[in-house]
Order: structure tokens, then C-alpha cells, then sequence
């Protein structure tokens, strides 16, 4: 198989944990005889700085000529305390999602058992939590009308959605029940919303096409409550951008850290395919972050993008052989692991490659 792929790093750790995926993609190419081709291109704080543009155009020219996309993080601390600022980092990732039409975004939330511990919540509690949330990414109040009133005084954010928004990432989440335990919660805020009542009327329009799939409805503070009483009830969550933006990070303390949480970015043609965690700047340069959300997003690309079923598996069971065999990252040890179990960024990059070489 022929595949190219953009690697778009981004900034903060983003550099280093996409490392360690690409090396993970050259194994596999290698070890199965396919032919992954590479390229690179800006995004965010470091496009800023490099052109003056957090997405410029040869990135997405890039983007739109390429299978995939491995992706690292964007943001800078300069930005997070200026909010006059009118150019910033994160303009580039939603402009991106919305160049490629990237309007669904998939986050599995799955608990390696030698990772029960990480959390802060009670293990019996979490142990069999398997949840794949369906985030919509190119609508809600990201990308609704906003302004300021002309004495500042005032802010809005547009929440606004249309029927084709919400009927085309439902349809993508009720597939995917089908293939698990079919069962879908969709979350909204209907009580109070009117953007929420459109979407679960659509829900509730599609629902009758897949008779086998158990369909909920949740309102968003239940639906967070519930996250955390009794995460096992849930399977498939589908839901808005700004809703899923919060129940998603919420559920990375499920799987005890943001740094082992893979998230897919897809539409009708490229894929994005990144961990969920942020550019960390307070640690980076010092090696020592997680790169085992980006080799988790490389088994989404090898699976959702390219259809290599096999190679993905392949990928997640090596981290979970050296989840197992007691390596861990600084933010998943805890003070059972031995000082020589806790690996850098490209240590454990390296101890991946070693289970995927045999």
C-alpha cells in the first residue's frame, strides 16, 4: 500500500511526541511492505513566527494532497494572557478542521488495566469503561457570528447549528454503534437551547433507521455527572463541539492522563489524526513527555484512514505489552515504579519499537 502522509508537528511538545508516531508509521511500512511517503508542513505559534500566518497556505495545499495527517498540538503561553491578541495559534487547528472539513471528531476512551491506578477515580469503578465519543468540530459557538459591543462592555458567541451538521456526524456515530454494544447517548442542552433541540430532533429522526441501537438522550450537567458516577454505562456519546470539548477532556481523568488519549479528526476526504493533550510548554525541550497518545493516534490512522485493521492492532497491543512489562511515562507512574521504569519521550518510543520489531 501507497500512503503519503503530512507530518504537521505544531508547537510545544507536539515536535517531540510526532516523532515518536512517525517512527512508529516507518516500522510498520517496513515490517508490512508498504510505502509511506512524508512531508511536513507549519501550523499555529510556530507558522506565526516562520510567516505570520497560523495556517498558511501551503499547509493546507499540503493537507488536501496527502491520505493523512499526523498531528502534535498548537498554543504558547504568550497568547494565553493577551486576549486582544487577533492572530493566535489556535485559529490554525479550527481553520484546518474547517478547510478539510473535518466535522467529526473521534476520541476512544480505553482503560489499559495497568493503568487503573492513574486515575483518581476508584478502579471497580472504571475497570470495563470503553466509550467512543463523536465530537462535532465545524460548528456550535467556535464558529458561530461573535463580536463586542462598542464599548466592550458586552460579548457574544453565536451557538448555531444546521440539520446537515448534526445529521451527518449522527449518522457516523450511529454506524459506529452498530459495530460495538449499540448503544448511543446523545447529549445536548434541549431544555434550554434551541440549537439543542434542533439536534435532538434530528437524533430522534435518525434513530428509527438503526431499530437495534439503544438511544438516550442526556442533558450536558447530567451527562458529566454520570461521566464520572458510572462511566461503564456509556458506549457511543455523541454530542456538540463546545459540549464534547469539555466531556472529552473530563474523560481523559478516566484514562489517568490526557498524554494516552488518541483522537481522530474526519470528514469525507484526509484525516487528522492527534493526541488530545496541548503544546505543555512547561515541559518541553525536557524530553520527558508522553508519546503514547500519538502512537495511539498512528493505530487510528492505520485503521480509520487506511483500513490496515491488522497493523493498528499491532500498534495498540505494543503499548499495552509495555504498559505491562511496568514502563511508564512521568505522568502515569506513581510511587510503585521504579525510578528506572520511567522513561523519557523517545525512551518510550523506543520500547515500542522494540515490541513492534519482535
Amino acid at each position: 500500500m501507497k500512503k503519503h502522509i503530512i507530518v504537521i508537528a505544531g508547537d510545544g511538545i507536539g515536535q517531540e511526541v510526532t516523532a515518536v508516531g512517525k517512527q512508529v508509521l516507518e516500522l510498520i511500512a517496513d515490517k508490512y511492505n508498504h510505502e509511506f511517503t512524508f512531508d511536513t508542513a507549519l501550523i499555529g505559534h510556530a507558522a506565526i513566527e516562520a510567516t505570520g500566518n497560523p495556517l498558511p497556505d501551503e499547509t493546507v495545499t499540503k493537507s488536501k494532497a496527502s491520505d493523512a495527517i499526523l498531528f502534535g498540538a498548537v498554543g504558547h503561553p504568550k497568547y494565553d494572557n493577551d486576549p486582544s491578541a487577533k492572530v493566535r495559534p489556535e485559529q490554525g487547528l479550527l481553520g484546518i478542521r474547517k478547510a478539510l472539513g473535518l466535522y467529526a471528531n473521534l476520541r476512544p476512551i480505553k482503560l489499559f488495566d495497568e493503568l487503573l491506578s492513574a486515575s483518581s477515580i476508584k478502579a471497580e469503578i472504571l475497570q470495563g469503561a470503553d466509550i467512543l465519543f463523536f465530537r462535532e468540530l465545524t460548528g456550535d459557538v467556535y464558529f458561530g457570528e461573535k463580536g463586542r459591543s462598542d464599548d466592550r462592555n458586552t460579548a457574544y458567541d453565536t451557538m448555531i447549528y444546521s440539520r446537515y451538521e448534526i445529521e451527518r456526524i449522527a449518522v457516523k456515530a450511529f454506524d459506529a454503534a452498530m459495530t460495538r454494544r449499540k448503544k448511543l447517548c446523545s447529549v445536548d442542552k434541549a431544555n434550554v437551547l434551541e440549537s439543542s433541540r434542533l439536534w435532538r430532533e434530528v437524533v430522534q429522526e435518525i434513530a428509527p433507521r438503526y431499530p437495534e441501537v439503544e438511544v438516550e438522550h442526556q442533558f450536558i450537567d447530567a451527562a458529566a455527572m454520570l461521566l464520572i458516577k458510572d462511566p461503564k454505562r456509556f458506549d457511543v456519546v455523541l454530542t456538540g463541539n463546545l459540549f464534547g470539548d469539555i466531556l472529552t477532556d473530563e474523560a481523559s481523568q478516566i484514562a489517568g492522563s490526557m498524554g494516552m488519549l488518541a483522537s481522530a479528526s474526519v470528514g469525507d476526504t484526509t484525516g487528522l489524526y492527534e493526541p488530545i493533550h496541548g503544546s505543555a510548554h512547561d515541559i518541553t525541550g525536557k524530553g520527558i513527555a508522553n508519546p503514547l497518545a500519538s502512537v495511539l493516534s498512528v493505530a487510528l490512522m492505520l485503521d480509520i484512514s487506511f483500513g490496515l485493521k491488522t497493523e493498528a492492532e499491532e500498534v495498540v497491543s505494543a503499548v499495552d505489552a509495555v504498559l505491562k512489562a511496568g514502563f511508564r511515562t512521568r505522568d502515569i507512574a506513581d510511587k510503585s515504579t521504579p525510578s528506572e521504569n520511567v522513561l523519557g519521550t523517545q525512551q518510550m518510543g523506543d520500547e515500542i519499537l522494540r515490541q513492534l520489531k519482535g
